[in-house]
């Protein structure tokens, strides 16, 4: 599939800066959608270079009806035929040895669930008349098994996977795909924040290459590396007192930011 037409939230930087320049074409559309407009404006200067058309908006993706009128306009000058849920935060223990606490645990949930969910909503009504488009939900590896040291991060990247199953086999029928993407380690401003192991770790390029092929090729899921894939989906059959025992060992801190 070729989009002509594709939306990124959390586009500033990292994963979505590194996917805004891997769909940037001659012709294309780019709707980037983020907090930081001065990072926004050089992923855009840089999609323009390689002759893609972007358009930029500074939005919190917890702002449903603010995040549904800009995607309203863009849709009005052409329709979007691939929407990327990538907007995310972290947290979890600090290096301090505090857990990350209720009110960082709740933004996380809204921002990695609930900010996805709202741009599937903000998009999908055009996408289910047309009978046509694309759907990239970016959960994560913490998806498939909780970890001591992030329960929000986890929870919610399982709460995204989960809706995403849902919609896929609600979409399909309708002509609609949805590819649910479960990344590992990568290089981010995020990851910097990571105080621990980080096996596998890709550059956000890399991992940007993958997910757009498995989006161009209409996929319905991608997770990867897939040795750290494999072990994490395989931990529900194993008995559950080995693999609390086994991720306790896996201890981590992030730091605040």
């Amino acid at each position: 599939m070729r989009f002509r037409h594709v939306v990124i939230t959390g586009a500033s930087r990292g994963l979505g800066a590194a996917l805004a320049r891997r769909f940037a074409a001659p012709g294309v559309r780019l709707g980037l959608i983020a907090r930081d407009e001065a990072a926004l404006a050089g992923v855009a200067a840089d999609c323009a270079a390689r002759g893609a058309l972007p358009q930029v908006a500074r939005c919190d993706v917890r702002e449903a009806e603010a995040l549904a009128r800009i995607v309203a306009g863009w849709e009005a000058e052409a329709p979007v035929d691939l929407a990327i849920a990538n907007a995310g935060i972290s947290a979890g223990t600090r290096p301090d040895g505090r857990a990350e606490g209720l009110a960082a645990l709740r933004a996380q949930i809204e921002v990695n669930l609930l900010g996805a969910v709202h741009l599937v909503e903000a998009v999908l009504p055009g996408m289910q008349a047309r009978r046509q488009g694309s759907l990239g939900l970016v959960a994560s590896l913490a998806a498939f098994r909780g970890l001591p040291d992030s329960p929000g991060y986890c929870a919610s990247k399982a709460g995204l996977w989960a809706y995403g199953e849902a919609l896929r086999a609600g979409l399909g029928p309708r002509g609609l795909r949805v590819t649910l993407i479960a990344p590992g380690f990568f290089e981010s401003a995020m990851g910097e924040r990571w105080v621990g192991p980080r096996p596998l770790s890709l550059t956000a390029g890399a991992a940007a290459d993958r997910i757009a092929r498995a989006l161009q090729q209409g996929d319905a899921q991608l997770a990867f590396p897939w040795p750290l894939a494999w072990a994490l989906r395989l931990a529900p059959l194993l008995p559950a007192a080995a693999v609390d025992a086994l991720v306790r060992r896996m201890a981590f801190q992030v730091r605040e930011g």
